[in-house]
């Protein structure tokens, strides 16, 4: 098989929009990995199972984006640690032998995101939002946080599924309403998993000295909240650094090569951005 060419592809509705192509394709280039393509798919819930029944054995691997993170869960053979502590998999390996693996690298893409901008530990944090995303993010707390965190919500209901994603993550999690969001902007670390303009009226409400806000959109960039953050001094984790790092670990498991060249990513998505 090793001579033969491999695939791999995004899949999910709605996908146009997705840089997975642009980056993956940007590290093959890199890798001399000349005889690997990859692809996006349209793909709903009702549509996965077909698909992935029809793959054969030149595929290497899969990314999955929403609305297809749980739904693949009962297709897959296993599914790592980290991807069941959230019930979410972005990332499904394919063997030869035909097994399929599932993970999720968005929990690590965004402790290394994070990182990567001298955040090793924060004694405590605030969450905006209560999806998919944050309980994500809630995962990537449970591993720098220290203390509590505090979840901003617009439900009675989002706040029980939060303050359940705390208990089944050992993260210390206290709810509060949307209504409240702009005492949000005075924690260590503020992490905003709002569609975009979800946060556009939060903008006014930065404080002198802001500290570190981690925004996982990339497009539009920058957010209202975002670019009003920066030029109060304040550093910002972008949703293009949570891309890119989440890919650098999907790429590393698809093609089995142990250091995918995340520079060369990270230009290809800003290019591509900057293009839109």
């Amino acid at each position: 098989m090793s001579a033969q060419k491999r695939r791999a592809a995004v899949l999910g509705s709605p996908i146009a929009h997705s840089l997975s192509p642009v980056l993956h394709r940007a590290a093959y280039e890199e890798l001399g990995l000349s005889d690997w393509s990859y692809d996006r798919f349209e793909i709903d819930e009702a549509a996965l199972s077909a698909f992935m029944g029809e793959l054969g054995p030149e595929w290497a691997g899969l990314s999955l984006t929403m609305p297809l993170k749980r739904a693949v869960i009962p297709l897959l053979d296993e599914i790592s640690a980290t991807a069941a502590s959230v019930e979410a998999v972005n990332t499904v390996v394919l063997t030869e032998d035909g097994r399929r693996t599932g993970d999720n690298t968005d929990v690590p893409g965004m402790v290394a995101a994070l990182r990567e901008h001298g955040i090793e530990q924060v004694e405590s944090a605030a969450v905006l939002g209560a999806g998919a995303t944050a309980s994500s993010a809630l995962a990537a707390l449970a591993r720098i946080c220290a203390g509590e965190v505090v979840a901003y919500v617009r439900s009675d209901a989002r706040a029980a599924e939060m303050r359940q994603w705390g208990d089944r993550l050992d993260v210390e999690v206290r709810t509060a309403d949307w209504a409240d969001a702009r005492e949000a902007l005075d924690a260590p670390l503020v992490i905003a998993t709002t569609p975009a303009g979800a946060t556009d009226e939060l903008a006014a409400a930065i404080p002198e000295c802001p500290a570190t806000l981690f925004d996982v959109l990339y497009d539009p960039w920058p957010t209202t909240l975002a670019a009003r953050w920066s030029a109060y001094g304040g550093a910002v984790v972008s949703g293009l650094d949570l891309l890119v790092h989440q890919a650098v670990l999907q790429v590393e498991q698809m093609t089995g090569r142990p250091s995918a060249p995340l520079d060369a990513m990270r230009r290809a998505g800003e290019h591509a951005l900057a293009e839109r």
